[in-house]
């Protein structure tokens, strides 16, 4: 074994460890050194979402050690920020583990005497965002892996915004931790008088701020009795979505109790995504058994809203991610136009590799649409850039995330299950689906189809693989894809756009960022992104087609769907 490597096993074996750890270790020395070389061979590190890693010892997983030493190293970073009181909020999901990670991190910020609010039992991660907010706090910590398998857990640090850390601070906290060369240093215990419990004040306050996104009460108490389906998939949104809709004034709300019940170990599931339809299949079954008008499921940690509506032909099917903005940036900015609420410095924010249908509808309405880097911290930096100057009224991307309004700085999958219900609702008073507005928007303003390709790069040499096949990509991009010159190469970790055809450059002003963007001739933009908290890279492909009438819908998304095959095999990814 590489004598790094066993140097950090060696390190755990003799230190500040509890018995259970050490005995853990030897028993992977006998059984399983691939296992052991995997868990010691690096440290887990902040990516675009915090910590996150499979749970287990070593220096490479989640437990109570990487844990206490993350936070040990942003508690001294938030004492050198504010040097006066600093308080932090704690929440956690359903995974295992989660409680004691939580109790862990209020644990070494109380002993580092920083004033600790700890929610008393599992809270969606929009309500910690909410909280920190709320409450004036200087920070935060939610502990989940969001949609990860159950091995999984994680760690998303927040700063006093109520966003996910990003440059400088994401950066200084590493620095921070990684000053901690023993657990020793790690303050554990001694500040317990430091920790408050929080709960039901928090879960009031947070509902009556989403109670405030509705558009049209009046529309929802006309068609209160709006069959929804909503499955929390094991996880947190069993707190708050039920209640939300309820207060919403919805009232044939239907559970689906299979998936009702909190559990890490998600036993009903491979993989706790809405964005997958395995997931949702019990909920797609219900759905279509009671003849509902849409089913909603949101993940572990509920900050992920995946959707089921009948199609054009009345089978039910999963929007996904870009679909579902489109409707909720649609009806947001319509909504406000025609109630008479509009403001002249309204905006909306998106990513780089979010549908360009959102900059169409946006610039219809005269709308300001900002795009930045992938990941809702992003969207909540440039929230706190354009404050008192713009008017925000939503944010989203394609992973299934939805931000509406300004209170919380977080994909919230609270409200926008509250919302899209409304959206149903405002669509069905007018005798029609979600799914009919959504061809009636293709008609307006094109129709734009994507599509994502995730390609996983497991153990120690991954990370390398993937570097690999980006430089690759940097190095020499290709020329053509699926016949279509490729005109532009916009590449975000260089901060350069690039004209391959004349070789004119400009500067991208969005932070570094390790992505590459190829726009073809033809309109098509591909995209390649390494994961920030996984072993993977994912290929985005948006493409576009005219379609003149709601007759033709099935003909055009057919050849669109061929047209992103034809993509995939030209770059040798499927």
């Amino acid at each position: 074994m590489d004598t790094a490597i066993q140097a950090k096993i060696n390190t755990w074996l003799t230190g500040s460890f509890d018995e259970d750890t050490r005995q853990e270790i030897k028993k992977l020395q006998q059984e399983n050194e691939t296992d052991l070389a995997d868990a010691f061979y690096r440290n887990l590190e902040f990516g675009t979402g915090g910590l996150r890693g499979i749970m287990g010892v070593g220096t490479n997983r989640m437990n109570k050690y990487t844990v206490g030493m993350a936070t040990q190293g942003y508690a001294n970073y938030l004492k050198q920020s504010f040097p006066g009181e600093v308080k932090v909020a704690i929440a956690h999901d359903s995974r295992n583990n989660s409680r004691f990670f939580a109790e862990t991190t209020a644990g070494v910020f109380a002993a580092n005497g920083i004033k600790v609010y700890l929610f008393e039992s599992l809270r969606p991660t929009p309500e910690l965002s909410f909280a920190i907010r709320h409450l004036g706090c200087q920070g935060g910590v939610v502990c989940t892996a969001s949609h990860n398998p159950k091995e999984y857990n994680g760690y998303k640090a927040y700063w006093n915004d109520g966003a996910q850390l990003v440059p400088p601070h994401d950066k200084n906290v590493i620095k921070e931790v990684e000053k901690i060369s023993s657990v020793d240093e790690v303050k554990f215990t001694g500040g317990e008088e430091n920790i408050t419990l929080i709960g039901r004040e928090i879960d009031e306050a947070y509902m009556d701020m989403v109670k405030g996104l509705s558009v049209y009460p009046d529309v929802i108490a006309r068609q209160h009795d709006l069959k929804i389906v909503y499955t929390p998939i094991h996880g947190t949104g069993i707190k708050l979505v039920p209640e939300v809709l309820q207060r919403f004034g919805f009232t044939n709300v239907t559970i689906v109790e299979e998936q009702a019940e909190p559990n890490g170990n998600f036993p009903t599931v491979a993989y706790p995504n809405p964005e997958e339809k395995e997931t949702m299949s019990i909920g797609l079954k219900k759905a279509e058994s009671l003849d509902a008008d849409i089913l909603l499921g949101t993940d572990p940690d509920a900050d992920r809203v995946g959707i089921g509506i009948r199609d054009n032909h009345g089978k039910w099917v999963l929007m996904n991610g870009n679909q579902t903005a489109v409707l909720a940036f649609n009806y947001l900015i319509e909504a406000r136009r025609t109630k008479g609420i509009a403001q002249p410095n309204d905006m909306v924010i998106t990513t780089i590799v979010t549908t360009g249908m959102i900059d169409e509808i946006a610039a219809a309405n005269k709308v300001a649409c900002y795009r930045v880097l992938t990941g809702f911290k992003w969207i909540a930096e440039m929230i706190r850039e354009k404050e008192g100057k713009e008017n925000y009224i939503v944010g989203g991307e394609e992973s299934f995330g939805l931000m509406i309004g300004d209170k919380i700085r977080d994909k919230d999958a609270v409200s926008a299950v509250a919302l899209l219900c409304e959206m149903a609702a405002y669509e069905k008073e007018k005798g029609r689906s979600l799914f009919d507005k959504l061809i009636e928007l293709y008609i307006q303003h094109g129709f734009y189809k994507e599509d994502l390709i995730s390609i996983t790069k497991k153990g120690m040499d991954g990370q390398q693989q993937i570097a690999a096949m980006m430089e690759a990509f940097r190095a020499q991009p290709p020329q053509t894809i699926n016949g279509s010159p490729v005109v532009k190469l916009l590449d975000y970790e260089l901060q350069q756009g690039k004209n391959l055809q004349t070789g004119e450059t400009w500067p991208i002003t969005l932070p570094k960022s390790n992505v590459l963007q190829f726009i073809l001739e033809d309109g098509s933009i591909i995209s390649a992104r390494p994961s920030g908290t996984e072993p993977k890279i994912k290929f985005y492909f948006s493409i576009k087609e005219k379609l003149e009438n709601a007759a033709d819908f099935d003909k055009v998304n057919a050849q669109l769907d061929e047209k992103i095959k034809a993509i995939v095999k030209d770059m040798k990814l499927g």
